[in-house]
């Protein structure tokens, strides 16, 4: 299966970058490239990418809000590019719907592998900064939510696991903490996914400190 990318990024050299080596690789595609925030918006409706590759700071539209538009429950995955010095921008493209954020001197590389991720359901953060990312999150006031999370019909495990996820902990060492299979932690989270209708679990994270479960 060919995962469609659509390159959303101001930068001409950035975009060109990614498509050669897209181009070279059999299981991505590039169906469109944005050079702003609503023409993204625009070419996401038209072209039905598997993820959309947005940068955070675009001219016309900003990649915040383009992501927000693009990123519906059933719309396209989207990996924000960003800067370690942006992460007030990361935290409002995570609650828009991302999927994840790339540090753009990643290497190219390591961008595809990213895109792979995403699109397969997963959620990615940039590696190294992930623990460091969340915790500055929890210490930061949250714009009011539109409607007050529920924790209705959540187990206590299943708070437990959620609360683990908060802390940035995979499924393994979720197993580890709690003596239970790596199998069973699957399931706890993904039973979490489905009754906190959550896209991922980047929008599992923000829920466990948006209801107190986790902290810094």
């Amino acid at each position: 299966m060919t995962v469609r990318v659509l390159l959303a990024d101001d930068q001409p050299l950035i975009r060109a970058g990614l498509r050669v080596l897209i181009a070279d690789t059999p299981d991505l595609a590039v169906v469109g490239e944005a050079g702003t925030g609503r023409e993204a918006v625009r070419l996401a409706a038209e072209t039905a990418p598997d993820v959309v590759v947005m940068d955070i700071r675009m001219p016309d539209m900003d990649g915040i809000e383009a992501a927000r538009r693009v990123a519906g429950r059933a719309g396209p995955r989207v990996l924000m590019l960003t800067t370690f010095d942006d992460d007030e921008y990361v935290y409002a493209s995570l609650r828009a719907g991302a999927s994840g954020f790339l540090v753009k001197d990643m290497a190219l590389e390591e961008i595809l592998g990213a895109i792979r991720v995403v699109a397969a359901g997963d959620a990615l953060l940039a590696p190294g900064v992930t623990r460091r990312l969340i915790a500055d999150f929890a210490a930061r006031p949250a714009a009011p939510p539109p409607a007050r999370l529920s924790l209705d019909g959540v187990t206590a495990r299943e708070r437990e696991v959620l609360a683990l996820v908060g802390r940035g902990m995979s499924n393994a060492e979720i197993a580890a903490e709690l003596t239970i299979s790596a199998a069973t932690a699957k399931a706890h989270v993904a039973r979490l996914l489905a009754k906190l209708a959550a896209r991922d679990r980047v929008q599992l994270v923000i829920a466990a400190y948006e209801t107190g479960l986790a902290t810094p």
